[in-house]
């Protein structure tokens, strides 16, 4: 089996999905599992609607597009706002998108009507993290103005906390939401279908048995892919933290100072790495670098410690001398997988029930 490569196991991101998808149901929340960690992988995406998401959301009209060529068959979200250059492409592929300005939404509304299709729109409020949103007391307004264009229908509201800033959500915010999702139903009629509360960010939160008030919706993709909450980065009880290891090659192992010699200045990355003279160690090189992993989102298995890489080349200390070709496996955080997911040089192989299948190949080699 080539290396490096993504191993991902679909069982257990469909035992992670179901789980969590049953836990929220009976606080009255929906899942929309996010698919953009996995590049629209549609094998991901298939198995998270059979663990029960309501539909499947994603950054990138691209891997919707994907998802759709590949005949998954899902209510489609885009997560992020819509490019002007886009919105053509957004009305043939997304159901819904989310939004925050007025000009990208007369946009869809024209697009819409050339396509004589009705898009729906979740507007997006800023609550504090500072990367997306309407600012609260701007949001009437845009409420109304939104609903005057045509073939627009309005689904609801939202807000995306601990992206940024990592600003929580807590009782504070989210009742803020609620509130929000109140006052617009009270002023322009019961309309609002989605109250979307934010992201994996939004489980400590939701499981501490808070009262959710108007949230109904909350979008999933770390929590399930990776099994942990992205606060602290703590595993969640009865999920797997295993569903996606990353595999690599050694391509060189040997006993080497552990200090450098000569005179020091910036690495290729701009560092200037501070080194420990602990005299001569194991160092092995594995043939994976930052061009296709974040290296300090790897957790090492026992007994491999992390020194350094570069564009191509990962270095740790082995503990011992290993033979080339020797495989080595790291589970990752969001960071290093969307890196690998998204690296033509990485081979993701999907199981299920003990079957391997390829699921792309690493970059075609003449």
């Amino acid at each position: 089996m080539s290396a490096p490569r993504l191993e991902i196991d679909l069982d257990k991101i469909y035992h992670n999905a179901r789980t969590l998808v049953e836990r929220l149901a009976v606080r009255g929340i929906s899942v929309t599992g996010v698919t953009k960690a996995s590049l629209g992988c549609p094998a991901i995406a298939s198995a998270m609607l059979r663990a029960g998401v309501r539909g499947l959301g994603d950054s990138r009209i691209e891997n919707i597009q994907a998802m759709r060529d590949a005949q998954v068959v899902a209510p489609m979200t885009l997560l992020r706002s819509p490019m002007l250059s886009q919105v053509e492409r957004v009305m043939k592929q997304a159901d819904i998108s989310f939004n925050t300005e007025l000009d990208v939404i007369s946009q869809l509304s024209s697009a819409a009507q050339k396509l004589n299709r009705t898009h729906g729109v979740v507007l997006m409020v800023e609550l504090g993290d500072l990367r997306e949103g309407i600012m609260p007391e701007d949001l009437e307004r845009t409420v109304r103005e939104t609903i005057r264009f045509p073939n627009i229908l309005l689904k609801g509201i939202g807000t995306n906390l601990a992206c940024r800033c990592g600003v929580s959500p807590d009782a504070n915010n989210m009742a803020e939401l609620s509130a929000l999702a109140n006052s617009i139903d009270a002023t322009f009629g019961h309309m609002l279908s989605i109250v979307s509360g934010g992201n994996s960010a939004n489980l400590e939160w939701v499981l501490s048995g808070a009262d959710t008030g108007r949230i109904n919706d909350l979008r999933l993709g770390e929590s399930i892919l990776l099994g942990c909450e992205p606060l602290h980065r703590q595993a969640i009880n009865g999920l797997y933290t295993d569903a996606i290891t990353l595999t690599a090659e050694v391509i060189e192992s040997k006993l080497k100072p552990s200090q450098p010699w000569g005179e020091v200045g910036q690495s290729a990355f701009g560092d200037t790495p501070s080194v420990t003279n602990r005299g001569n160690i194991f160092q092995t090189i594995l043939a994976i670098g930052r061009q296709d992993i974040d290296p300090d989102g790897l957790q090492a298995p026992s007994g491999i410690e992390f020194l350094g890489a570069s564009s191509d080349h990962l270095i740790v200390e082995s503990g011992r001398c290993l033979s080339v070709g020797t495989e080595i496996s790291f589970q990752l955080n969001y960071s290093a997988l969307v890196r690998a997911m998204t690296s033509p040089f990485v081979t993701k192989i999907e199981k299920s029930q003990g079957r391997h299948m390829r699921v792309s190949d690493s970059y075609d080699k003449p």
